[in-house]
């Protein structure tokens, strides 16, 4: 069913969906289905196939059908991403129970082994409403960062590392250089293979179609930001982090012929700004494509205290940034996704009352340049913004989360309402819209 962004002061997103007609997954889907990589783009169901995604890394949450679950708002979030041109979101597909206080809560995964089957039917029914509206999912597996548990929760589970949680320790060396320490952990790496055999394999409860088969399914993802460690990772860290891309990347596609896979990663950031060694992880042929993150702010590029005095050195440094990256994919002959980037509300700010003006021109920046490329010819795939808030709201005074609150895109390490898009942002709306639209109109 077709959907029109009623353009003009009044929009709020209530008025500009309409109910997304319900179809039945199909028994057999057909292999053009499936998004497959040709040459350095995507293809699907016979043509070009360009990225216009969000992160919504809380789909799944809102999907369960018991407890943290609020599947009236998962529909209307996703109607309304619909509307605004949104083909894709990249998702969370399991989360680890932690001590750590700045981590979600609940946990897919309360022990090795033991599942919220709750929470898995959540992302079952998430996958099963994006296969009514023709939209796509990256499910990511692990998470660098303490945010869901991930690999420091991996840690604690088998070699009894503290859960140091770096937002109260202020000491984020030491958490990625504990993090790292799961590439090297043999009882990690078991459980961590038993989850992707568990997800992968999986058989949804709604559809009835498994996981491996669903070409709802876009890629699977290593895990969420992964990184050789911190800034002083040597020859010998980086050489273990190479080969856990590349045979984790195996084994998901042992387990699965039909989907692509990615790593994660946020890029040179992410690499410890060795470009070779971005390039060594993602040679790999199962690694079917390359992703990178933008944060101008989180990166000391920008200072939302000082927009005038900061903007134009933090807008040449993401340009570079953009660029080096896409020149990285050519060498490698494969395609990339920009599947974050964000920057906070005016102020600066949390407050949803707060203007998105600097966000919005960021945001303009990134996809003109994007676009620029891709009527180019070169091997930029799409982007995903970070990160879609929708309908929920901050509920506590510091904005920070608390267990029961609404989920929005920002996730419990962080101030809930840092990065988020909301439905009331009327302008960024209107652009991200617009811009979606510019980017569906190149797929031949």
């Amino acid at each position: 069913m077709n959907r029109v962004i009623q353009l003009g002061a009044s929009l709020v997103m209530a008025g500009v969906c309409s109910m997304v007609e319900a179809a039945p997954a199909a028994a057999h889907p057909a292999k053009d289905a499936f998004v497959t990589v040709k040459h350095t783009h995507f293809a699907r169901k016979g043509q070009s196939y360009y990225i216009a995604g969000a992160n919504f890394w809380y789909g799944g949450y809102l999907g369960a059908a018991s407890g943290v679950g609020e599947r009236a708002r998962l529909l209307k979030e996703l109607d309304n991403l619909k509307a605004l041109g949104i083909n894709n979101v990249r998702v969370l597909a399991v989360s680890e129970k932690t001590a750590m206080s700045s981590a979600v809560r609940p946990a897919t995964t309360s022990a090795p082994g033991k599942y919220d089957e709750s929470l898995l039917e959540g992302l079952d029914f998430l996958i099963a409403e994006l296969g009514k509206r023709d939209m796509t999912i990256v499910l990511y597996l692990n998470n660098f960062w303490q945010w869901s548990g991930g690999m420091t929760q991996y840690m604690n589970w088998f070699e009894g590392t503290p859960a140091l949680d770096p937002n109260v320790t202020g000491d984020y060396d030491a958490f990625m250089a504990n993090s790292a320490r799961f590439y090297r952990n043999a009882q990690a790496q078991e459980e961590f293979r038993n989850v992707i055999r568990a997800i992968v394999g999986r058989v949804n409860s709604v559809t009835g179609l498994a996981y491996r088969d669903d070409p709802t399914i876009m890629s699977w993802q290593l895990a969420n930001e992964p990184r050789p460690g911190n800034q002083k990772v040597d020859d010998a860290d980086k050489a273990v982090y190479v080969k856990w891309v590349g045979d984790t990347a195996r084994f998901i596609h042992e387990l699965d012929h039909n989907h692509l896979v990615s790593s994660g990663s946020e890029g040179l950031a992410g690499s410890a700004q060795d470009a070779k060694l971005y390039l060594a992880a993602h040679a790999t042929p199962d690694i079917d494509y390359l992703t990178y993150h933008l944060w101008p702010k989180n990166w000391g590029w920008f200072d939302s205290k000082k927009p005038a005095e900061t903007w134009d050195g933090a807008l040449a440094k993401s340009r570079d940034y953009l660029n080096a990256h896409i020149e990285l994919a050519k060498q490698l002959g494969k395609p990339i996704v920009l599947e974050e980037f964000g920057l906070d509300r005016d102020g600066p700010s949390f407050s949803i009352k707060a203007t998105t003006k600097l966000r919005d021109r960021f945001y303009g920046e990134v996809f003109d340049l994007i676009e620029r490329h891709a009527a180019a010819g070169d091997p930029v795939a799409g982007w995903n913004f970070w990160a879609w808030g929708g309908a929920g709201r901050a509920a506590n005074a510091n904005y920070w989360w608390k267990e029961g609150n609404d989920f929005v895109g920002d996730p419990p390490q962080e101030e809930q309402g840092l990065y988020s898009v909301f439905d009331s942002d009327v302008p960024s709306l209107l652009l991200i819209k617009a811009h979606a639209d510019k980017l569906h109109a190149l797929q031949r």
